[in-house]
């Protein structure tokens, strides 16, 4: 009876820790993001009403990453409701779009098409997801959320040796658009670092927005200065696509990996998904008894299979038959590693092939690693929100719509342009994943969610392709039982079916693991610079919270008290 009443009394703790967490914590990739959603909480709101200051914090401050022009992906845990959902904010396809708009006619991609220009973007869902999450989740007036945007997008923020980096590598499609340089430039060059990036018409749409709501964006003045400056510029929007923009809230995937509850993206996620399928796949071996070059051989072979899934069956569930029941069970796991061989890696070229063309023009992207954002909230209710938004490649389509401060995406290019022809980040598709208007692209953006019975963490980062295995990492760490800082400083390695190279950090691996790994039959390649902008928090029922931000850009992550 001692015993019972003593384990009773154990899991009624636990219950009061998991409602009531004794801190705050935020984690997001610039500082004053961090610290505007964090005197959102200390005024009274929640995690909800500080996802929304963050959001269009980042922007402003992050034009690089995201902002109104582009969409994304927010995980929600309400904790008075019980319920996690997924706010999918995700691009559509202008209604003008079609399946072949990126090809010649001969049926060859049209370089660069999908990439740069108001032709490469999609209808943004930013914005609707901050109207979303304020109206139906939220405790603060809209107005006051979104003051601190406001206030950075009119008075400017400090250019860093970050935005410099981006700019840099952009300049030229920046160059290219006087809408954008007279913004994000300086002298039609990348600007000196502390030069102030100043964008007061991006400030007159954001007061519209906190004023009318989403009719401030997608209806009236704004709209239609976004569709005219679009279609001078050879763009195919039309106001209809923005009246028309919906927002959906989904169910999120959700499976189990040993003693772990994971929750994340659903489709037009490709995220949650292979995640299921890789740590499956893993969940076969004891990982922990085997030597560093065998685990990392296992761990890529998973990332293969799923990577190779990714390309032949996932795009927008509203659109096709993503088969996520099938690909999300541990059975179906099983299948496929049982074709994983303990000493030697099996070439891409040996998995089943997809469709025609799949072999031909696979790029190595190296460009990868901090475009796109992320950012990790929780509250003293217990309320969480795991959210990665972009507006794709740095600075989107460089494009921006005259008279808004609204700099588009060029997420178009998440399509499949061409079943077999690889985009920005060297990801094939096939028809699952090709354009059709109202359709939304398939994306790597994984906030995720893990659960145990000492806790929950929120992980999710930026870095194109190599998204998801940057969370697999993450969550092979937390299971090790390592601190937050170290989910954020492993160093990183990644394949994706598709080119068949493990591309890895500097000190992912050793010369002679490198070496074991090549012996084994994997081809290794080196990247110049690290990658991803991991951002955590970590909120343990017993020991508190712990909050962390990776070091490799200039993120900010705060354990905080609410007055």
């Amino acid at each position: 009876m001692k015993f019972l009443l003593l384990l009773l009394s154990l899991l009624l703790s636990a219950s009061v820790n998991a409602q009531e967490p004794s801190q705050a914590a935020i984690a997001t990739a610039h500082p004053l993001a961090t610290q505007a959603g964090k005197r959102i909480l200390q005024s009274g709101g929640n995690a909800f009403d500080a996802a929304v200051a963050i959001t269009a914090t980042l922007a402003v401050v992050e034009p690089y990453s995201s902002g109104l022009g582009g969409g994304g992906f927010w995980l929600l845990r309400d904790q008075k409701q019980h319920k996690t959902i997924m706010l999918d904010g995700r691009e559509m396809a202008p209604g003008k779009a079609h399946r072949d708009m990126y090809l010649d006619q001969d049926g060859n991609y049209i370089a660069k098409s999908s990439v740069d220009g108001p032709l490469a973007a999609g209808i943004p869902g930013t914005v609707a997801a901050m109207v979303h999450l304020s109206e139906k989740y939220g405790n603060l007036p809209l107005q006051q959320v979104l003051q601190s945007a406001i206030k950075y997008a009119e008075k400017g923020f400090p250019v860093t040796s970050h935005y410099q980096k981006m700019a840099a590598f952009r300049l030229s499609v920046l160059q290219r658009y006087k809408s954008s340089a007279d913004i994000f430039l300086h002298n039609n060059e990348v600007p000196e670092s502390g030069h102030l990036i100043v964008q007061k018409d991006l400030a007159q749409t954001l007061k519209l927005i906190a004023q009318k709501g989403n009719a401030g964006f997608y209806q009236g003045n704004i709209a239609n200065k976004l569709v005219d400056s679009v279609k001078a510029n050879a763009g195919i929007w039309h106001l209809n696509d923005l009246k028309n923009y919906t927002i959906k809230e989904r169910e999120p995937v959700q499976f189990h990996y040993r003693h772990m509850k994971i929750t994340s993206a659903a489709p037009p996620s490709s995220g949650g998904i292979a995640l299921a399928t890789m740590l499956q796949i893993l969940q076969n071996y004891e990982l922990k008894s085997l030597d560093d070059v065998t685990q990392t051989h296992l761990i890529i072979e998973a990332m293969r299979r799923a990577y190779r899934d990714r390309a032949e069956f996932l795009g927008d569930s509203d659109f096709t038959n993503v088969p996520t029941e099938r690909l999300t069970h541990a059975w179906y796991a099983d299948g496929l590693q049982k074709g994983i061989r303990l000493d030697k890696a099996m070439p891409s070229s040996d998995l089943p092939e997809i469709g025609a063309n799949l072999k031909t023009k696979i790029v190595n992207s190296q460009t990868e690693g901090q475009d796109t954002t992320h950012f990790s909230v929780l509250d003293t209710q217990g309320n969480l929100v795991s959210a990665t938004m972009s507006i794709n490649y740095p600075f989107g389509s460089g494009f921006t719509a005259a008279g808004t401060g609204v700099l588009l995406n060029d997420e178009m290019d998440d399509f499949s342009a061409r079943p077999g022809t690889p985009n920005v980040y060297g990801l094939v598709g096939a028809e699952a994943n090709a354009i059709a208007p109202g359709k939304r692209p398939l994306s790597s953006m994984s906030p995720t969610l893990v659960e145990t019975d000492k806790g929950i963490a929120i992980l999710g980062t930026p870095g194109g392709s190599r998204i998801i295995t940057m969370v697999l990492l993450g969550i092979l760490e937390l299971e090790k039982g390592a601190a937050a800082q170290q989910w954020v400083t492993r160093p990183r390695f990644h394949h994706q079916y598709l080119p068949d190279k493990v591309f890895y950090e500097k000190n992912a691996f050793s010369m002679e693991q490198a070496a074991e790994l090549e012996l084994m039959g994997h081809h290794t390649s080196q990247l110049d610079s690290g990658y991803g902008n991991m951002q955590v928090i970590n909120w343990d029922y017993v020991n508190g919270v712990q909050a962390a931000s990776d070091p490799r850009v200039e993120g900010q992550a705060v354990v905080f008290d609410v007055p």
